[in-house]
């Protein structure tokens, strides 16, 4: 069980320079040699319908094939009322069809969510829970991350704050031995 683990990461926001994205750039950098992080991009998804499933786009089956090829996955969100952007939401239906073919089944996933607003996205964190449980994605628990004030973690070159990056690789080094625990336990 010494192989690297691929994990899919997820971004949320589909702005180029996005905190959300940025936040998943510092997390690839701050991952322990075990995990190896990718994103995989969401936003030229078709909006999920089982009528174009009928013959999948080829962003369909492209997105469909990291997932599956993925061992793990990592979800880093904004919140857009009080939910997940409409984006990810639809990332997480096409990983789950057409019925019977789920490709987030068994991975073990985790949720950062990241807010310029003071509870840090805790309703889309939660929401996509929700989804997870569904989805069979087993989640990691603790730590929790809700990053609150996020538009204030980044100095003008682009540099972590020493309180934030010290708290997310408290993160990816939890979520790296969770990984390996449920590959380990449950794979």
């Amino acid at each position: 069980m010494s192989q690297v683990k691929n994990v899919a990461v997820l971004v949320g926001s589909l702005r180029k320079e996005s905190i959300n994205r940025k936040i998943a750039l510092a997390l690839a950098d701050l991952a322990p040699s075990s995990i190896k992080l990718e994103i995989v991009e969401i936003g030229d998804l078709p909006l999920y319908s089982e009528d174009i499933d009928v013959t999948p786009p080829a962003a369909y089956q492209a997105f469909r094939e990291k997932i599956k090829a993925a061992d793990a996955v990592l979800f880093i969100t904004p919140e857009y009322n009080r939910s997940v952007p409409a984006a990810l939401k639809n990332a997480l239906d096409v990983g789950s069809r057409p019925y019977g073919q789920n490709a987030w089944s068994g991975k073990p996933g985790a949720v950062i969510s990241a807010s310029p607003g003071a509870i840090g996205g805790f309703g889309a964190n939660h929401h996509l829970r929700q989804s997870l449980v569904f989805l069979n994605v087993p989640c990691m628990q603790q730590p929790e991350a809700y990053i609150s004030n996020a538009g204030n973690i980044f100095d003008e070159n682009g540099k972590l704050a020493e309180r934030t990056q010290s708290f997310l690789q408290s993160v990816i080094d939890a979520y790296a031995d969770w990984v390996l625990l449920q590959l380990r336990t449950h794979g």
